[in-house]
């Protein structure tokens, strides 16, 4: 029975390569021939080999072994994990173990045994599949690294009508192998959403690993998704396993999937068509078996249009499709999910437990909250720090209202009554007679509001156009609640 290995021989004499393949090609899946060791590199460039048997001496009257070295050395420049098994003649068996101590794994004496040469080169092949998925052990431990500290230690809370819909669909959901598109506002947890359906899945025992695509330039999005070989482009300083790869059995969950340029939604496509994997700078492709999930806060009829979005990529995508409410349209969850905030951030910060005064959640559920829950988490976590008062009050939470709101804050709300004297020191200075908005905080939020619509609600692109950080845009959005 053939095992699944590629062999190269490289030999000047022309009977050894013919008698190898014979040989090889009954017990391997493919063994390539060279007779000209220059030809090595070219070799390496289109091929992908297990082992390579390399003679130590080319042309008449070589017998120092220097030239075996040397394209030794050669062969683990261009690939270091390559199994190399030197050939030498009888009584160059000092030369061969000098070769080994540069680098190669074993070593065949001319004329050789068969069972002796097929059982070397088999050792040979495992110990090369065995480097490899090692190598792709440490770099898959890496991204589950990277991304361990992305798991959310938020949980999905509410009772609403619409809240028990969602999750309906998604415990029907879940044990099949559907590709989920998750649509939503920012901050209405589809993330959550993704790692429910994970988490009620056949692969819950798998990763979960989420990528931000919002956060991946269009240079660095194939070797992110699909990975590259090292010196594959400037930079590339050592092979790199990609998401699709590491996250092989588990979910793969790709956010902010409306704002990927067409270009690279074409590959993206053909990628989940053929659903094999080819790093950059390689010849050889890798199946995968991957849950894909996405998400985006683009608007269902902006995804309909092929000018913003592949259909063909869209019906891959929404074999389901989960509508996730914004905060607004499931008041009834706002006061379990602060109540939660309220005990997490209390312990996190070794903050007393405080109650929420009843016109503060009153408050809370008229607010609109144009950030969802990330927003009221963040007012929840400011609140629980700043707070002096003995209960949460609607003042700790900054809650800009419409007037015909506001109103209702009561007196023992910490909202002191303004005396007349003020009103009438204020009507007393001067007015400005135009439009101008001269408020900085308004002013700020303004701007931010038009660079974010602009860019659709992608965070990167609109944080590149203000000047800012990701991190410090998040920041500044939760000030304005937006």
């Amino acid at each position: 029975m053939k095992q699944d290995g590629v062999i190269l021989i490289v030999d000047d004499d022309q009977d050894i390569l013919t008698a190898g393949k014979l040989l090889l090609k009954r017990y391997f899946s493919s063994v390539i021939t060279c007779h000209q060791p220059e030809q090595i590199p070219l070799l390496f460039s289109r091929n992908k080999f297990d082992a390579v048997l390399l003679d130590m001496n080319f042309g008449p009257g070589e017998s120092s072994g220097k030239q075996g070295y040397s394209w030794l050395e050669k062969i683990l420049e261009i690939d270091p994990k390559a199994v190399v098994i030197m050939i030498t003649a009888h009584g160059g068996v000092d030369v061969a173990v000098e070769a080994m101590k540069l680098g190669a794994t074993d070593f065949i004496a001319k004329p050789w045994q068969n069972a002796k040469m097929v059982a070397t080169l088999s050792s040979a092949v495992q110990l090369g599949k065995s480097r490899l998925e090692v190598d792709e052990l440490k770099h898959t431990n890496k991204l589950l690294a990277e991304v361990s500290g992305q798991a959310s230690q938020q949980k999905l809370i509410g009772n609403s009508n619409a809240m028990k819909q969602m999750m309906s669909l998604v415990e029907r959901t879940a044990p099949t192998d559907a590709n989920v598109l998750i649509l939503g506002e920012n901050g209405t947890g589809k993330e959550l959403i993704a790692r429910e359906v994970h988490a009620q899945s056949h692969r819950s025992d798998k990763v979960f690993m989420s990528v931000d695509l919002g956060a991946v330039s269009e240079s660095l999005f194939e070797s992110e998704l699909f990975g590259h070989k090292k010196g594959a482009f400037t930079g590339a300083r050592e092979d790199r396993i990609g998401r699709l790869k590491a996250a092989n059995g588990g979910t793969l969950f790709l956010d902010e999937i409306g704002n990927l340029p067409l270009n690279l939604q074409a590959k993206l496509l053909t990628v989940l068509e053929q659903r094999v994997v080819t790093p950059i700078g390689s010849n050889t492709s890798t199946p995968f078996d991957v849950r894909i999930i996405t998400a985006t806060n683009v608007s269902k009829a902006n995804l309909s249009s092929e000018r913003n979005f592949r259909q063909d990529l869209l019906f891959r995508l929404n074999t389901v499709e989960i509508d996730l409410p914004p905060l607004r349209e499931r008041t009834d969850d706002i006061e379990p999910i602060a109540l939660h905030y309220v005990m997490h951030y209390s312990q996190k910060y070794a903050k007393p437990v405080k109650s929420i005064s009843e016109q503060a959640l009153i408050n809370m559920q008229a607010y609109p909250w144009p950030g969802n829950i990330r927003a009221l988490r963040h007012a929840i976590e400011r609140a629980i720090i700043l707070s002096t008062s003995e209960q949460l009050q609607s003042s700790d939470f900054q809650l800009d209202l419409p007037p015909n709101q506001a109103g209702n804050l009561s007196t023992n709300d910490s909202i002191p009554n303004r005396r007349a004297s003020d009103s009438e020191a204020i009507s007393e200075q001067p007015v400005a007679t135009d439009n101008e908005e001269l408020n900085l905080d308004r002013v700020e939020k303004q701007t931010i509001t038009k660079a974010l619509q602009k860019h659709r609600y992608n965070i990167s692109h609109a944080a590149k156009e203000l000047g800012l950080t990701r991190a410090t845009l998040y920041r500044r959005m939760e000030k304005h609640g937006l």
